[in-house]
């Protein structure tokens, strides 16, 4: 197994320069039904997949089920806001990292101003806030991998023989970077629990509040 640095850097570099996050100037202003929802995601979003053209970003049965759970507000009149859109959005990167459940406790901050253009940050600032972040990430993003990838070509397994070499040094930058992807999901999943506590023990305080009122 013979590993070129250079090309696979650069083809690393490149990809992450093609998958961006969508424009909030480009989600459509107007309510699309179901199959115009579908075809703007997948045109939006196809570059981010592993196998774009066979992998789906979104099918029916998701949309219909994150709405049963809570997740994203039912149409209305059978189409999609740019609310909607945007909480979709929101979902589609989160579900390869996170539960329904865990999902459910972070977006709720969205779902609290959905459709709420009265409220000082609504969603559509929400997203351009965080969509403002992306080439910031990314340039980090690129910096680790580089910092990491002459880690485990140059530093690592000198004495193993030639025909080896390559193969343990590409098992040694993809277990760092996994690693690093593990350590932020226990992260955010601790802080995920964190909130859920906090919003658990208000309902319990409310709830003995109101019932100590009901006794009097």
């Amino acid at each position: 197994m013979t590993l070129d640095y250079d090309d696979l850097l650069n083809s690393i570099m490149s990809s992450l320069d093609r998958i961006k996050q969508v424009d909030v100037k480009d989600i459509p202003n107007i309510d699309l039904y179901m199959d115009q929802l579908l075809t703007f995601m997948d045109d939006s979003l196809h570059k981010s997949v592993r196998r774009p053209g066979a992998d789906k970003i979104l099918t029916k049965t998701m949309i219909n089920n994150y709405a049963k759970n809570d997740l994203l507000p039912p149409p209305v009149k059978k189409k999609y806001s740019k609310d909607h859109i945007i909480i979709l959005i929101f979902i589609y990167y989160y579900k390869s990292i996170l539960s329904i459940n865990d999902i459910h406790t972070l977006l709720k901050p969205m779902r609290d101003r959905f459709g709420d253009t009265d409220k000082e940050v609504n969603l559509k600032d929400i997203y351009q806030m965080i969509y403002d972040e992306q080439d910031d990430i990314i340039d980090n993003l690129k910096k680790d991998i580089e910092k990491k990838y002459k880690v485990a070509i140059d530093d690592t397994f000198p004495d193993a023989p030639e025909d080896e070499r390559a193969e343990l040094q590409l098992l040694n930058f993809i277990s760092m970077l996994s690693y690093d992807v593990f350590m932020k999901k226990l992260l955010i999943e601790t802080m995920l629990d964190h909130v859920e506590s906090v919003c658990m023990n208000k309902t319990d305080t409310k709830g003995g509040k109101e019932s100590r009122k009901k006794k009097k």
